[in-house]
């Protein structure tokens, strides 16, 4: 009897130790020398992104999180805190979050209540909306123009689910397909293979402008949504979360994030030079007057 009551005090002990490396933090996991890992995108542009000419991750949501990796440097004091990147897909990024795979995930992620019951969001870098891109001679120009034609989204999207119930709702007969990425889906509808790709605004733009004859691309109907595009974080690392909010509100505040902004929307951008041309929307330029991670979509 002795020994079953030890062994169910050193059961306990054991739950107990696992319970406590499970709770470690990524505060607690660079302090002890381990690496941050920055999830990143391959076509999100310009948020996150590949560039080919170097083989490397860049992109405005890229260089903020970078803002934020010394943060955590000087929160920690590991000088030497290494900094690794993970690429990740709209259908992955989440479940890499929640696993632990990665510490931020930094690209074009729309923070959603949906979302936010297994992930947290930091303060929005950008707030855009969902349209649809076509081609240069297309005739559609709204929702209501797709009747009987076939639309692409990416899978894992808020796009994706707004178009499906929409579809569902409203018995429009739009044949929905899902791409794996947002590259494919371009090129969907450059050959033909769908009328149109519904995605963030930026997203498509940014896309387009990419293109070897970006003015055989456009994007056309109004908002079908508001997307408030933020960075994942994981959802019980209070402390980790407090010290990006943070951070995330001074770099706004003090607008250090207006240079940062301008560096990847009116600026030329790699891997071709070209130019997005878009200033800062009167939607997120009120929204940074107060910035908050308090999102009620």
């Amino acid at each position: 009897m002795i020994f079953r009551q030890w062994g169910i005090a050193l059961g306990a002990l054991g739950l107990s130790a696992l319970s406590c490396v499970s709770a470690a933090g990524v505060l607690d996991k660079v302090q002890a020398g381990g690496a941050l890992v920055i999830a990143h995108r391959e076509s999100s542009v310009p948020f996150s992104y590949i560039d080919t000419r170097s083989g490397k991750p860049v992109g405005y949501a890229l260089d903020l999180c970078l803002r934020l990796a010394e943060a955590v440097r000087k929160q920690t004091g590991r000088k030497d805190m290494k900094v690794e990147f993970l690429m990740v897909t709209p259908a992955n990024r989440m479940a890499v979050i929640e696993q632990g795979k990665a510490d931020m995930e930094c690209g074009s992620t729309t923070n959603n209540a949906q979302r936010r019951q297994t992930v947290a969001f930091t303060v929005p870098h950008f707030i855009t909306g969902a349209r649809m891109l076509v081609k240069a001679d297309s005739t559609i120009n709204a929702m209501e123009d797709l009747k009987g034609k076939k639309l692409v989204s990416t899978k894992g999207t808020s796009p994706m689910a707004l178009v499906t119930q929409a579809n569902r709702q409203r018995l429009m007969g739009i044949t929905i397909v899902e791409a794996p990425d947002h590259a494919r889906a371009l090129e969907m509808v450059e050959k033909g293979e769908a009328d149109a790709f519904v995605m963030d605004d930026v997203l498509l733009n940014g896309l387009a402008a990419a293109r070897p004859d970006p003015r055989a691309l456009k994007v056309v109907g109004k908002f079908l949504s508001t997307e408030p595009l933020a960075i994942m974080l994981p959802k019980a690392d209070t402390a980790f979360k407090k010290l990006v909010d943070e951070e995330m509100k001074r770099i706004i505040t003090s607008r250090e994030i207006h240079p940062i902004y301008e560096k990847w929307f009116l600026q030329p951008i790699p891997p071709n030079s070209t130019n997005l041309n878009l200033p800062i929307s009167y939607l997120l330029r009120d929204f940074w007057k107060y910035p908050t991670a308090d999102i009620l979509l």
